[in-house]
This record gives structure tokens, sequence and C-alpha cells, in this order.
């Protein structure tokens, strides 16, 4: 039977904030915020956290989450993502929830997986959203993406794109980091080398667009609040007790 899986890679090491899938807000670690919005999606049949870590494992455990074991040696998460799903052959729709996105709208989720399963051009989704700040257009850190006419990626960039030769017509938009894949595309794209743009805008997505894969996005009106910081981690208990 053909299942479409939400797979959130956790890793406890962080350059920058150690251990913040484990990081509690109001008596919950973080990636227990993450599991549940992910269990309010419509359009999953499976969640299962993918781990190299034990202790992050025995806490979704605890949480009565679903979680599997993977190895250290995988350098992103979607080699993470495919380790799973390589032992689950009814997965043959995959979204790639990131574990530090604890504040996702479910109906974003669904959006990623409808996407996969509906549209058959497409080999991997995404999400991206209308920027309007002049500061977060040029923020290396924020990635852009433009478009075709049907909504398919055409590049993805941390510079400003387009360039505004003439005055934009359209949006500029900025991507989120959730992806839905189909299976064989998730298994084409881990098994392929890196490429010369991926490489130079540290970009992965890159290689499915430069082996002539087609990624969908659909355009959402919320701004995500991920966790990479310890600043992060304060607006989000901000956030949180505003609405306790």
């Amino acid at each position: 039977m053909s299942k479409t899986a939400i797979i959130i890679p956790a890793r406890y090491g962080s350059s920058r904030l150690e251990g913040k899938p484990l990081l509690k807000v109001a008596g919950k670690p973080v990636i227990q915020w993450v599991y549940e919005k992910a269990m309010q999606a419509k359009l999953a049949d499976m969640i299962i956290v993918a781990t190299d870590d034990e202790r992050i494992f025995n806490a979704v455990k605890e949480f009565g989450g679903e979680v599997e074991m993977t190895s250290k040696d995988h350098k992103c998460g979607s080699d993470r993502i495919r380790e799973v799903v390589d032992r689950h052959p009814e997965i043959s729709f995959v979204v790639n929830l990131q574990g530090d996105e604890p504040l996702i709208e479910p109906s974003a989720i669904d959006a990623v997986a409808r996407n996969v399963q509906e549209d058959e051009k497409a080999d991997i989704s995404t999400l991206i959203r209308v920027l309007k700040a002049e500061d977060e257009i040029n923020n290396p850190n924020l990635v852009k993406c433009v478009v075709d006419i049907s909504g398919y990626a055409l590049y993805f960039s941390r510079s400003k794109i387009p360039f505004e030769r003439n005055p934009i017509s359209g949006n500029f938009y900025g991507h989120l980091g959730i992806y839905g894949y189909k299976r064989a595309a998730l298994i084409k794209m881990t098994s392929l080398p890196q490429t010369p743009l991926e490489k130079t805008e540290s970009l992965e997505q890159l290689r499915a667009l430069e082996n002539g894969m087609k990624i969908k996005t659909s355009v959402v009106d919320f701004v995500p609040v991920g966790i990479d910081t310890a600043e992060d981690l304060e607006k989000f208990k901000k956030i949180v007790e505003e609405r306790l």
C-alpha cells in the first residue's frame, strides 16, 4: 500500500545551539513540538523521527512518538531520511520536516505533500513566501527562489534574484526549508554527486535542478520561526507563553 511519511531528521550536535531538539519549552522538548505539528497534518500516514543520538531516540519514545536510529555518517538530513525510506518499501511520498521548526503550519506540511502526491511532473516540492523587506531580500542566509509561470523553481540563490535591471513586476520570494519527495526522486537525488552550483551556493536543492529534476513550489503567507540560536529559542518561548 502506498503511504506518505513525514520524516523529521534530528541531530544533537549544533554549532550554534547544542542539543536543541531536547531543549524544553513549556515542559516539552522542541522535537515534541515539531512532532505534534506533524500529527495535525491531514495527508500523512506515518511520522518518524530519524536520529543518530540515543538521547533524542529516548526522548521521542518517552512522549510516544515513532523514532528510528540512523548512521552517524550522514552529511545532511536528506541522506538520513533516505536511510529510513530504504527500510520502508511502503513509503511512496516523503515530507522532510526540519526538527527545529516548532511553529510550522500543518496546512503547509499538507501543501508540500499534496504537490508530490498529485502533480505527475513534480519530483520534489517545497514552499516559498513573498519577501517585502529589503533586509530580508538582501540577506544571504535567507535563500531566494525564482519560479516559472507554473510555479516550478527555476533557481535558488543566496543572492537577490531576480536582479532589478528594471522595476520588478512580480514578487521576490524567500524559500522555506521543507521538502516533499516522490520516493524515486529522493533515491535519485541522494545517489547523485554534488554539483557545481550546489557547491558554490551551498544549497543542496540545486543538485536536483542541475540534474533536470522538477521542484514544484507553493506560496504560503506565514513567517517561519526556526530555532538556530539561543535568541530564537527565547522568541519561541515568548510565543508559547502568549498562547498558553
